[in-house]
């Protein structure tokens, strides 16, 4: 208290010497006003700074890459194959278990139905942006010891420890291929409806995810339903953990619910046509 008494004290003594605040004595920032006049430049005004004639002064602005005549830089250096078709490559945003617990827990998902891309992009906090080589998101592995809810969801990608941390809450995991026109569908439902078309068929992976999908350890939408039983077996007693029945399960049929290959949309099938205005579903005729 003494220390703080002391400075107060300095304080009170210094603004006794300071003259009173009067217009004379009023000051404005510094730099707060600028010079609108141009100056004298580089060249005392002549040149206005653009250097001397060329089409530097003219604002003959080049293209990009151009070298006023030398040898351009990107052909000065040996091609290099490494980014050959980068920006064709599938990227695949990633959306951790941690995310996933903390929408789940605002109950910004809904757990007693299926997840997928709509589902996630609905919550209003995931982003999926098709027009950027995105083909959907991967689940990681961070928050793997605190995730705790019983789901059946669907991505694009994902790990071994993720899938046995889904599996061994009693839950389920399927990764599946989606094209782009069925991506800005899923993306934005809302906007794909109101244009009145008749829902498409999804298409099927090419050729290089093929295996990917096909693979029951990857729990792809494509790979044989046995093997994939199987598989879940081999992952309990691999990672230590009692895999529950989903036959006695009370979200037996949740759990089980599953698309079609062709399928986009839970519930709805390929050819059908969502009317939002009338709140009516038409099917398409067998």
């Amino acid at each position: 208290m003494a220390h703080l008494r002391e400075t107060s004290d300095k304080a009170l003594k210094l603004l006794r010497t300071l003259p009173r605040v009067q217009i004379g004595n009023l000051r404005p920032n510094p730099n707060s006003k600028q010079n609108d006049k141009r100056g004298r430049a580089q060249h005392g005004g002549d040149k206005h700074g653009a250097g001397n004639k060329g089409s530097g002064q003219r604002q003959n602005f080049m293209r990009l890459g151009y070298e006023t005549g030398n040898q351009p830089f990107y052909l000065r250096f040996p091609y290099e194959p490494y980014y050959k078709g980068h920006h064709l490559k599938r990227q695949y945003p990633p959306i951790s278990l941690l995310q996933l617990q903390v929408l789940i827990d605002t109950n910004r998902i809904d757990i007693s139905q299926p997840i997928d891309i709509s589902t996630l992009c609905n919550s209003g906090l995931l982003k999926l942006k098709p027009a950027e080589m995105e083909y959907g998101f991967q689940l990681t592995d961070e928050g793997l010891d605190n995730f705790q809810a019983k789901i059946n969801i669907e991505v694009q990608h994902a790990s071994e420890a993720v899938i046995a941390a889904i599996e061994k809450n009693g839950g389920v995991i399927r990764t599946a291929y989606y094209d782009p026109r069925s991506l800005h569908m899923l993306a934005n439902p809302k906007k794909w409806f109101e244009k009145g078309v008749p829902i498409p068929s999804r298409m099927l992976p090419p050729q290089d995810a093929v295996d990917y999908y096909t693979d029951p350890k990857n729990r792809g939408y494509l790979a044989n339903p046995e093997a994939i039983s199987q598989d879940r077996l081999v992952l309990a007693q691999k990672y230590g953990y009692q895999l529950p029945k989903i036959e006695e399960d009370s979200a037996y049929e949740m759990l089980t619910t599953a698309k079609d290959p062709r399928q986009v949309f839970y519930g709805l099938e390929p050819g059908w046509l969502v009317n939002i205005v009338d709140k009516t579903i038409i099917k398409r005729k067998q």
